[in-house]
Formats: C-alpha cells, structure tokens, sequence
C-alpha cells in the first residue's frame, strides 16, 4: 500500500508554478534584476518616507546667505542651492513629486488606453477604424510645443493640471499597445464560446478577454512610469514643468544649463542627475525581468 502511494504521488502531475513563484524566480536569479528592484526600493523610501519628515515650506524657503554651500558645508551634505536651500531636501521632495507625477500620469493613461484599446480591438471594424484615425491625429500633433504653449497660458497651474495635460496625449500609444493584443485574443475559441453561450460584449470583454493580457498590462503600467517621469523632468528641466515653488528633479537638473555650475557646482544638478538614471534603469530592468517572467509563465502553462 505504501509502495503504492508512493508510485501515486509520483505519477501525479505536478502544478504550473504561480504568477508570483515565477516573477520572484525570474528577478532573483537575474543579478541585474534583482539589485535593480532594490535600488527602487531604497530610491522610494529615500523619497516618500524621507519627505514625511520635511517641511514643504521651510525646504523651498530661500535663504540667501547659505547660498552655494559645497559638499558637506555647514552641516549640508550634498551642499545647497543658488537659494540657500538643502539639496537633500530638494531631492527627497523633487524625487517624490517627479516619481508620484509619473505613477499618476500612467494610471490616467493606463486605464484611458485600455477601455479604448479594448474596444476598438474587440468589435474591430468600422469601430476600430475610427478609433485609430482619432488616434493618428492626436499622435502627429507636436506634442512638447503644445504642452508648453498650454501650460503658459493655464490659470492657476499646479501639478494636477500638469498630470492632466501629459496624459492628454500619452493615452494614444498605450491604445496601440493594448489593440493590438485584443485583436490577436478576439478570433480564439475562448471568446466565440462565449459569444455562443450568450454572454454579452462588456462580460466577454472584461471576462473573457481582460485576463489573458494581465501580464502585458503589468508590463506596460511599469515601463511606463518610467516614461512619464522622464517627460515631466523634460518639461520642468527646460521651465515647463512643475511650478518654480514645487521640486523637482527636472528643475534640479536644470542647473545644468549653466556653464559655472556645470564645472565649478556639480552638487547643484548631478545627484538628481544620478538619481533620474537609477530609477529609469531600474525600472527598465524589472520591466524586462517581468517580460521574461511572464514569458515563462505561458510557456509552463
């Protein structure tokens, strides 16, 4: 009887290994991944749990008697500004806002593209067709003049307002994205089953249809907040982003547009600098371990 347990239990077919086993194997044997994922960790907590212990008003107070204090003067670490402002401070808050700014913009844009991306997908067609010609003009827009003529000319703008504008146009490519992967799923048996049985359009599309590109979902929000930081940096680096009394890693960087700072100052703009290139690339990273990570997933499946 044991003997036949035991043959049992090795004649039992063994279980595809969950989403999460997967991702975690995925990123913990990949070296690269894995020091990646922990320099975002460190990179958030610096940001969003250091910024809990500042004062917003007294971090962009300006106090020009500590002006340009170099490294480690007068109890400032990474020295200060042209403001006599803590460039830790600075980048504590700049980070959080640029970092908080492009989850926003992506969550805005994620859920725009997908709704859309999925129904012009789904139904195909007539549908679809319009869809993407709303889609090509919006994207042969320059986008960059028009945000900067925007922002300009906006009333009373603030952060949410910049948010708003960015997404205004970042919606466009993740529809793309997302079509084009609903089209490649609306032809499989799965779905005219469904259309068999009875079920309606909205069931079979977020049903059906939605959980068979969660991977592809996952993978995209990630790469994409890399993106849209790198586009609110652009905007506040050339003074068109955030609003001057707001931190920003842009602005920081934008130090850089001067000659002396760039040879005599380089604590005014190279820790941002520094820190703007570990979180894109460690993003990319990650983003890269999850593709390979959902990869596996299908093939085990």
């Amino acid at each position: 009887m044991a003997e036949e347990t035991k043959q049992d239990k090795q004649n039992k077919p063994t279980l595809p290994a969950s989403g999460f086993r997967v991702v975690a194997r995925e990123i913990f044997h990949d070296p690269t991944a894995m020091i990646a994922l922990i320099i975002i960790i460190l990179i958030l907590l610096f940001t969003f749990v250091g910024s809990l212990f500042l004062n917003s008003s007294q971090v962009t107070q300006i106090n020009i008697a500590d002006a340009y204090y170099g490294w480690g003067e007068a109890g400032h670490l990474l020295g200060t500004d042209d403001g006599g402002r803590d460039i830790v401070q600075l980048l504590m808050m700049g980070g959080r806002n640029s970092i908080f700014i492009g989850v926003a913009i992506t969550i805005i844009t994620e859920c725009v593209g997908l709704v859309i991306g999925l129904v012009a997908g789904y139904f195909g067609g007539l549908t679809d067709s319009i869809i993407m010609r709303i889609v090509d003009f919006i994207q042969i827009l320059p986008q960059m003049p028009i945000l900067i003529v925007l922002v300009t000319v906006i009333p009373n703008y603030n952060a949410f307002t910049l948010v708003l504008l960015i997404a205004m146009f970042g919606w466009t490519t993740t529809v793309r994205y997302y079509r084009s992967f609903v089209l490649s799923q609306s032809g499989r048996e799965y779905v005219l089953a469904s259309k068999t049985s009875g079920s309606s359009n909205l069931q079979i599309m977020f049903r059906e249809v939605l959980p068979n590109i969660t991977s592809m979902i996952i993978i995209d929000v990630v790469l994409t907040i890399a993106g849209n930081i790198g586009i609110e940096t652009t905007l506040s680096f050339i003074g068109y982003g955030l609003p001057s009394n707001v931190p920003s890693l842009g602005s920081l960087i934008g130090f850089a547009n001067d000659p002396v700072n760039v040879t005599t100052r380089p604590w005014l703009w190279l820790p941002a600098t520094i820190l703007l290139l570990a979180i894109s690339l460690s993003i990319n990273y990650v983003g890269r371990a999850l593709q390979r990570a959902f990869d596996a997933r299908q093939r085990e499946n």
